[in-house]
């Protein structure tokens, strides 16, 4: 598993809400502070764009400016970190409605910029491999944590009503 080919990772939860209630969770870049054990705080800069901060305890914090590159209420929620033609990642919500309610997935590419990860890979290019599948599995965890987040949000958030 190279970088340099994009590696992606997606997760999904099926919530027993509508579309409405999800996408308004969903679509709220302060959302996955909530959950994730990387991202600490998200801003937003203008209407397109917001900085994120994140922690991680190999490397230590960090920020990255984000541009929000689609935008379908109730469809799909997606941004680029750094340079909007060429990102060092991609991130997306997508929700589908169904019978059940919504299903949610969140998805991510690496690359194809550079990225805090690059600088690892070129220390140790013999163990580029397993220091892309560590971190995409980093990225899972996190991003399965954030839609069962956004669940529990939802449900609960239905039932009160």
């Amino acid at each position: 598993m190279k970088y340099a080919d994009g590696p992606t990772v997606e997760v999904q939860a099926l919530i027993d809400a509508p579309p409405a209630a999800v996408w308004a969770l969903a679509s709220d870049i302060t959302t996955p502070t909530r959950f994730s054990a990387e991202l600490q705080e998200v801003r937003w800069l203008d209407e397109q764009r917001f900085v994120g901060r994140s922690h991680h305890p190999a490397i230590g914090n960090w920020e990255t400016t984000c541009t929000v590159v689609a935008r379908e209420p109730e469809r799909e929620f997606g941004w680029v970190v750094g340079d909007s033609e060429h990102p060092s990642a991609s991130w997306r919500f997508t929700l589908e409605p169904t019978d059940a309610g919504t299903l949610l997935r969140q998805w991510m590419r690496m690359g194809p910029a550079p990225s805090g990860l690059t600088l690892a890979i070129e220390a140790h290019p013999d163990k580029e491999d397993r220091i892309v599948a560590r971190r995409l599995e980093e990225h899972r965890g996190n991003m399965q944590t954030t839609v069962d987040g956004i669940k529990r949000l939802a449900e609960s958030h239905g039932s009160a009503e």
